[in-house]
């Protein structure tokens, strides 16, 4: 009998632990929707329930946790042990109940949250994400199909998964936002690309949309660009972005201004955290 090739089995091992480990950063995985997507507790804001809903057709069960990150200044994620310099965390200061949830095709359940507000917590925000990571139909391998005793059969499973923030603030925190170094770039490419960078200030998290404007020289405004939910979370001080601006009749991106803006969302009058002009 062929001996079966044994030397494969550990490196493709270790990837099937590591794909299975890693979150995916996404508000909208799989067939799982959260609302809201976002939770931030201050004041005396101390509960919050979340709505799990399942819009697929089979009955999925997920498992909640959280998971730490910090954000990169071009606003990826990276997932972490230890807070960074003026960062912390927030976990050990949330109850989350239930921990598991299982749900099936258009069925909906509620995840109650709490806010423990210790007396001596220090001033600042404290920050940690709601991890809803879906636990597989697990079928073992060969019910399918017959098995090949003489060699080694591998199955990698997607694990799929949400992360949502979760911010805690203590006290009245400072927060100031500016719009620097604006580009336009419009010469290499059929679409114009502008890149932002935010200076962020102070001891809380920013998040809001980005709203462009292109004002011809006569005066007249025309939106080109939204993108909405941009946050740079503490300790960032900066964040660079970059967005496509839209193609319209009418515009010309070789003269007149863009006009920035960077505000709360979903508000009937939102809060203007920053904006800035870009002379064409």
């Amino acid at each position: 009998m062929q001996r079966p090739p044994f030397q494969f089995l550990v490196p493709l091992i270790g990837l099937v632990m590591l794909l299975s480990a890693f979150p995916l950063q996404s508000f909208a995985q799989g067939d799982l929707l959260i609302t809201p997507r976002r939770v931030v507790f201050e004041g005396s804001k101390q509960s919050q329930e979340l709505t799990l809903a399942n819009i697929g057709n089979d009955t999925a069960k997920y498992n909640v946790s959280f998971v730490q990150y910090r954000m990169t200044e071009s606003g990826a994620f990276e997932q972490i042990t230890e807070p960074d310099s003026g960062q912390y965390f927030a976990d050990k200061y949330l109850r989350v109940f239930p921990r598991s949830v299982t749900l099936a095709p258009n069925e909906s359940q509620v995840v109650r949250m709490q806010f423990r507000k210790l007396p001596d917590l220090k001033a600042g925000e404290y920050r940690s994400h709601l991890y809803f990571r879906a636990v597989p139909d697990e079928k073992p391998l060969g019910d399918d199909a017959a098995v090949d005793t003489a060699s080694i059969g591998i199955r990698l499973i997607p694990i799929f998964g949400i992360t949502i923030p979760v911010i805690a603030r203590i006290g009245d925190l400072p927060l100031s936002v500016e719009l620097a170094d604006l580009k336009l770039d419009n010469k290499t490419d059929t679409i114009a690309q502008l890149d932002i960078t935010f200076n962020r200030t102070g001891d809380k998290s920013v998040f809001g949309d980005l709203l462009v404007y292109w004002v011809s020289p006569s005066g007249e405004q025309t939106e080109v660009g939204v993108v909405r939910g941009i946050a740079v979370y503490t300790p960032n001080n900066l964040r660079r972005f970059s967005m496509k601006l839209r193609n319209l009749t009418g515009v010309d991106y070789n003269q007149g201004t863009l006009l920035v803006k960077y505000q709360a969302g979903n508000d009937l009058k939102p809060e203007l955290f920053a904006e800035k002009e870009l002379k064409l």
